[in-house]
């Protein structure tokens, strides 16, 4: 990070694996809550990337679209293989990394 830490950073890119995840300046409109802190599920090892403290953020979604607000001043993102990243409170895009195959674009399987 740059800049005054007192400031939220916004267009911030964190990757976590085969996530990644943009801190964005506020949610779209016609978003709809979903339960849970789990960002990802590891579909080959059930290792999943998730938020250690669940009642610190609110995930939501748009469609296909998975957004994460952290309400708390931070919350911890783990998952078994990766180093632990701290997000600071605020609003995100999430994303699962895709690759392509000839007959289509799939999401990679952890």
């Amino acid at each position: 990070m740059y800049g005054d830490r007192n400031q939220p950073q916004t267009d911030m890119l964190y990757r976590h694996g085969d996530v990644l995840i943009r801190q964005i300046s506020t949610l779209p409109a016609g978003i709809q809550k979903r339960t849970g802190a789990t960002l990802a599920h590891g579909e080959i090892t059930g290792h999943s990337h998730r938020i250690q403290q669940s009642q610190a953020v609110q995930l939501w979604v748009n469609g296909s679209e998975l957004f994460l607000e952290v309400k708390a001043p931070s919350a911890t993102l783990i998952h078994e293989e990766h180093r632990a990243i701290e997000l600071p409170q605020g609003f995100y895009r999430v994303w699962k990394q895709r690759e392509y195959r000839p007959d289509a674009y799939v999401e990679v399987e952890d």
